[in-house]
């Protein structure tokens, strides 16, 4: 069944969470919350949680979803073209000259669709294709490792494949660029489920909304999510620690908390990296990034 947490804010409430939320997007945080500090949104929780299997929760949450979506997807398309350039710009330069970028080893990021106006990865993809990485004390040169996303079919199921080049990929549909299951000599490419080392981060599609509380609104297949719990339970089995999940945004899909309804099945972000900067949400984010 559906359910609200806690009492619902007054309109006056609401008018000030809002003032708050925008004000951490346009001006982010520098340190964590204190352990006394409550933010707005902490204290007055009124988004839709899916507690249960009641068929009438579900299909209000998926009303919900789609309405959100639609209204997103046509804000995307009105955005002007530079306009869109510009934060593309400023997004990839936030991830490439972040201190933490510089030591991951193994990366799984998407390859950016013009089709699907998602913010743009081709500086992130070069750079972790060309450019080694340092080790954990900065003084030894590694070779990272990519993963980019193969969709298998249409019930939700991706793998995450290695390429060591864009010419890895091949044009799949809706122009999408994914990795073939081999390279020209017929040798199968690393799937990221089997590799023998964890995966440090992923670099996830820019979806369609967020929330600075790391929810996120996909774009309805679930693939993230599925691809996400089950390596998430890989990564417990082996005792590695959880990959960081990093969601690119413009600022447009950035949302008041609330405003997205989110499932069991729904995996949060651990930060958001929009053109104000980057947004640490989990603590994983603030002890790792911050």
């Amino acid at each position: 069944m559906l359910r609200q947490h806690h009492r619902r804010a007054t309109a006056t409430e609401l008018t000030k969470m809002a003032a708050h939320v925008a004000a951490l997007i346009t001006h982010p945080r520098t340190s964590p919350p204190s352990a006394n500090e409550r933010l707005p949104f902490q204290s007055h929780r009124s988004f839709a949680t899916m507690t249960g299997n009641d068929e009438s929760s579900l299909e209000a949450i998926f009303r919900q979803k789609h309405s959100l979506r639609s209204r997103i997807r046509k804000e995307l398309k009105n955005m002007d073209p530079t306009r869109k350039s510009e934060q593309d710009a400023e997004i990839q330069s936030i991830v490439l000259s972040a201190p933490w970028f510089k030591y991951i080893k193994s990366v799984c990021a998407y390859i950016s669709s013009p089709e699907l106006r998602e913010v743009d990865t081709s500086r992130i993809v070069s750079e972790i294709l060309s450019k080694p990485g340092n080790g954990e004390e900065g003084d030894v040169v590694i070779r990272r490792k990519l993963y980019v996303p193969r969709v298998e079919d249409r019930n939700g199921n991706m793998r995450m494949l290695r390429i060591d080049s864009v010419d890895d990929l091949i044009v799949k549909s809706m122009n999408i660029l994914e990795p073939a299951l081999s390279d020209a000599e017929g040798k199968l490419y690393e799937d990221a489920m089997e590799a023998k080392d964890p995966i440090d981060l992923f670099i996830l599609p820019d979806s369609l909304a967020f929330d600075r509380c790391g929810r996120r609104l996909g774009r309805s297949g679930g693939y993230y999510d599925t691809f996400l719990k089950k390596y998430q339970k890989l990564a417990k089995d082996r005792k590695w620690k959880d990959p960081l999940c990093v969601a690119l945004s413009y600022s447009i899909q950035i949302v008041e908390e609330g405003v997205i309804p989110v499932t069991l099945n729904d995996v949060s972000v651990d930060a958001l990296v929009s053109p104000a900067g980057f947004i640490p949400i989990s603590p994983a984010a603030w002890n790792r990034c911050a």
